[in-house]
């Protein structure tokens, strides 16, 4: 497996976006076809790390790809547009990041059928926003292209922040919609009022006393995910602090990032990706 990074085109202007500061970088880490290997084509994950739309953490992004790698999953890190970056900058640039893989599936080794978006906290909204404004046109619009195009064929959640309603992440929200907080911008950001049949399958997990980023942001999108039958997983792990990454020594930033129980997440979402 070789890393290889590319850069991310977006037509922001077109989008009615200022271009300044902007520009996105997607790191490949794909896993390479042998001839004595039975599966050619492989499941492909999007990682969108954390950061309060600030930053895009390191720990939430190579130690993600690696890991998923090991388990035959092809990865690819977005280091999306950050720091007062209004929405839908760093939706775009996700996007664009699914029609890249998807269009150069085959060189890839990827099955095109089987391509996630995963995120984590601020990532997490990142990806969950891709998951339910895939079909709107404001996106397909600006690149000229078929919505399917941008769809993920499922969605892995952690810790997301979700909503701009009274349980939201402030930084996140603020970061994304600006102080003033328009109400126009408010609600296409609180995702579990966007979900709708169109939604793909998604596996999401959290900690009951997340102190950063209540649960409740969760539990919103599960129930909405409930009420329009879309599939899904939800495992709430009873303690852990906010930032858990793999949970494990490999991403801990101090001991409390060590959470044996909640290290359950990565191999539940693995076998829930290849069942899909």
């Amino acid at each position: 497996m070789e890393k290889k990074t590319i850069k991310i085109s977006v037509p922001y202007e077109k989008a009615g976006l200022p271009s300044d500061g902007c520009g996105a970088e997607l790191d490949i880490y794909t896993i390479e076809r042998y001839d004595n290997v039975r599966i050619k084509n492989r499941p492909a994950i999007i990682i969108c790390p954390g950061g309060g739309y600030e930053y895009c953490s390191v720990r939430e992004a190579e130690p993600i790809a690696i890991r998923f790698a090991a388990y035959g999953i092809s990865a690819f890190v977005l280091r999306y547009s950050c720091i007062n970056k209004m929405f839908p900058t760093a939706l775009l640039e996700a996007a664009a990041s699914m029609a890249y893989v998807r269009d150069n599936s085959e060189l890839l080794g990827i099955d095109p059928n089987k391509i996630m978006i995963c995120g984590f906290s601020a990532g997490g909204h990142l990806a969950a926003s891709l998951a339910v404004h895939w079909k709107k046109p404001f996106i397909s619009g600006v690149f000229e292209r078929d919505p399917k195009i941008f769809r993920p064929n499922g969605a892995v959640l952690c810790y997301p922040v979700i909503t701009s309603g009274e349980k939201r992440h402030d930084g996140s929200i603020i970061n994304i919609v600006g102080k003033d907080r328009p109400a126009e911008m408010m609600e296409p950001v609180s995702l579990e009022k966007q979900v709708t049949a169109d939604v793909p399958p998604t596996f999401i997990w959290h900690t009951a006393n997340d102190d950063c980023v209540p649960v409740e942001n969760t539990l919103l999108f599960a129930s909405a995910l409930a009420e329009n039958k879309i599939p899904f997983a939800c495992h709430i792990f009873e303690k852990g602090v906010h930032g858990l990454a793999l949970c494990d020594d490999v991403t801990a930033g101090y001991e409390g990032h060590i959470e044996p129980d909640c290290a359950q997440w990565f191999n539940m979402a693995v076998s829930w990706i290849k069942a899909l």
